[in-house]
């Protein structure tokens, strides 16, 4: 329940709030008639909504409150979702695998619903999820904060676009090369900062991915500068010349496959040897080291495994779009994957995959609000900061309890 107390707040922040918006709500200034109109009802607005919607707002955190101590008694796991315990029963998971791979499938030939721009979002919001996965190997898993991520997506990009443009290498020669280079340039950034750990590794990792896009920005003999490569091949399917309608449902096929593909292969990683010692790294470096565990190879690892899939779909990218250049690989573009794993839930898959439909599905499908979109979006950014830090759906850490055997029987 509200209390009084509680409602006296919430009024004197709408007075507040009605205070700081008074001379853009309600003043407004006509140079042309030379005439101020005051429009006294958007007051009264600014009012009651900023009063309904702090009332909500203290009610949703003293619900929070109310969570976090049952948490801490015990009682119940405000983490345990419903999606999570569908997701523990193995045939509820696999009728929810079908279902949705069922309507990816059908997605392009929805009467009504998908066109070519739908698909080209889905297909974007797709090679998202793939990216958001490749970073959970390291953010999530590993703990190891990286911004410079889309360094190793540039370098996907730029391998095909540059082996395409002079040696007219195809989509799917260059693939596995761009995911191998990728990796690479991930060890290479994965040595130096071994020693590293939280905003010394942030810094270092955002200093190289600013440094891989001012080379490519500045070396103009090598990859054409500012300007970019155009005329990039698009994915080729047994020869057939495919019309763009027709690319485009191609490469959204392609995505939903690479997208299956990454799941299988970070779930099983995540249930690995290798994947139980990079959440050992992530909860406690020093007691991960103690145990026996090379933290060296772990991180490498996780920053040469994650920087694959940015490579692989960095060649995507350049397929996609057929033509590339350096503003297409800004420090935006790893704040945004970076958000994705973050909102979504480190170290859950399943959130991952949310929180990058919902990062990058969200700003395109409120563009009717123009100006304002972003507002919304920040909105439901600090919501989720303050409500779901845990991320939409958040990973549940595993808990190992032990039963001990009766007095005189054996286990």
């Amino acid at each position: 329940m509200i209390s009084a107390g509680e409602l006296k707040k919430s009024l004197v922040v709408s007075l507040w709030f009605a205070f700081l918006t008074f001379p853009i709500m309600v003043v407004r200034v006509d140079p042309v008639e030379s005439t101020v109109l005051w429009r006294w009802h958007n007051m009264v607005y600014v009012i009651v909504g900023s009063f309904f919607l702090s009332i909500i707002f203290r009610y949703l955190l003293h619900r929070r409150d109310i969570q976090t101590s049952r948490k801490e008694s015990g009682q119940s796991n405000p983490d345990q979702t419903l999606i999570h315990r569908w997701l523990s029963n193995t045939r509820s998971r696999t009728i929810i695998f079908v279902s949705l791979l069922a309507v990816a499938l059908a997605f392009p030939h929805m009467p009504y619903l998908s066109s070519t721009y739908q698909v080209n979002i889905m297909t974007t919001a797709l090679m998202y999820v793939v990216l958001g996965l490749g970073l959970n190997i390291v953010v999530g898993l590993a703990g190891l904060l990286d911004l410079g991520y889309v360094a190793f997506y540039a370098v996907g990009a730029y391998t095909y676009a540059l082996l395409n443009y002079h040696f007219g290498l195809g989509f799917w020669v260059v693939l596995p090369i761009g995911g191998i280079l990728a990796a690479l340039f991930g060890i290479i950034l994965g040595f130096p900062v071994l020693r590293l750990r939280g905003d010394y590794l942030a810094i270092v990792t955002l200093g190289f991915g600013e440094i891989i896009r001012l080379v490519l920005e500045n070396w103009g003999d090598f990859s054409q500068g500012p300007s970019g490569i155009s005329n990039i091949s698009r994915p080729g399917f047994f020869g057939i010349d495919l019309t763009l309608d027709q690319a485009i449902i191609y490469i959204y096929y392609l995505m939903v496959l690479f997208v299956v593909v990454t799941i299988f292969f970070v779930n099983r990683l995540q249930d690995s040897r290798l994947g139980r010692a990079w959440i050992a790294l992530r909860e406690d470096e020093i007691a991960c080291q103690a145990m026996g565990i090379d933290k060296m190879k772990t991180k490498l690892a996780a920053f040469s495994l994650g920087a694959f899939w940015a490579g692989i779909i960095g060649v995507v990218f350049a397929a996609k779009t057929t033509f590339i250049n350096p503003a297409s690989f800004t420090f935006l573009e790893s704040a945004i994957i970076l958000s994705i794993v973050v909102l979504g839930g480190m170290g859950s898959i399943i959130g991952v995959i949310f929180g990058a439909l919902v990062l990058i599905l969200l700003p395109e499908y409120l563009r009717a609000l123009a100006e304002y979109r972003m507002l919304a979006f920040g909105a439901v950014l600090v919501l989720m900061m303050v409500f779901r830090p845990q991320g939409l759906i958040g990973s549940i850490r595993r808990v190992y309890t032990y039963t001990p055997t009766k007095k005189g029987t054996t286990s």
